[in-house]
């Protein structure tokens, strides 16, 4: 048996923008380029629907793209080679527990445990209807798949952590936080509320400003509060080919904090 951690991208969003272009292309035809209508609607409508249907096309191959270069059967794999980069910040003592955030198909909590045998692991996740193809059942058969049996998955919500203060020994996370609504920066000090001293937060995720603020000064923060180490990595030219243009924003950076 072989563990299907899916793709990020799902394949229902890529055959929805595939008909919706298909859509908008035929309306064109019909409307834009036949007798139907005439005059300065049918000008009105070529013009919108040509747009609408260019629009819709771009997007449409946008996702396919990314589907392609998350794919963990394909031949980038930059999904695999992301989860292997953040899980070998994560080192925790025999006995140990890590917990990592927004678990998805597992892929992470599992490389975590695979590197950590004897450590306890824990994925949380909502997995929301916007992801229905992740579940609690997926990551359990992926971790049997894996022949990892230290690993537990429970839902759970990144904004309202149910677990005690210092109760980690290491906490990951995975392109999960850019995709909640709000203070991105907060939900950042919930999670590292769980990490003990001497603990590791290890997070992947798209630092744009516009989602995340000013990171440069929540380091500067972090390091004030008291944080041993605090740490934001460019991982975009590490994880991104040279062909892949910059607005798929594809990869993004890491942050590493460590706790005295």
């Amino acid at each position: 048996m072989r563990p299907n951690y899916k793709n990020w991208m799902p394949k229902g969003m890529i055959f929805g923008g595939f008909a919706v272009t298909l859509v908008f292309l035929i309306s064109l035809i019909i409307f834009g380029c036949t007798g139907i209508v005439s005059g300065t609607l049918k000008t009105v409508l070529f013009i919108v629907l040509l747009i609408l249907t260019v629009i819709a096309g771009v997007i449409t191959v946008w996702m396919v793209l990314m589907y392609r270069a998350f794919s963990y059967n394909g031949k980038r794999q930059m999904s695999k080679q992301i989860i292997e980069d953040v899980a070998s910040n994560v080192s925790v003592p025999d006995g140990g527990k890590i917990l990592d955030v927004g678990c998805g198909s597992g892929a992470l909590a599992i490389a975590c445990a695979k590197r950590n045998p004897k450590a306890e692991v824990i994925g949380i996740d909502r997995w929301g209807k916007e992801y229905a193809s992740f579940s609690r059942q997926l990551c359990e058969k992926n971790a049997r798949a894996e022949k990892v049996d230290n690993t537990k998955f429970r839902h759970g919500d990144a904004v309202r952590l149910y677990f005690d203060d210092e109760s980690f020994d290491a906490v990951t996370s995975n392109y999960v936080y850019h995709n909640i609504p709000g203070d991105r920066q907060t939900y950042l000090l919930e999670t590292l509320r769980l990490l003990k001293k001497g603990g590791t937060f290890a997070l992947h995720d798209i630092f744009s400003k516009s989602k995340y603020g000013d990171m440069q000064a929540f380091v500067k923060r972090l390091k004030d509060m008291g944080y041993e180490k605090v740490e934001l990595i460019e991982t975009t030219e590490k994880f991104m080919k040279k062909w892949e243009p910059v607005w798929m924003e594809l990869s993004g950076s890491a942050l590493l904090v460590g706790k005295k």
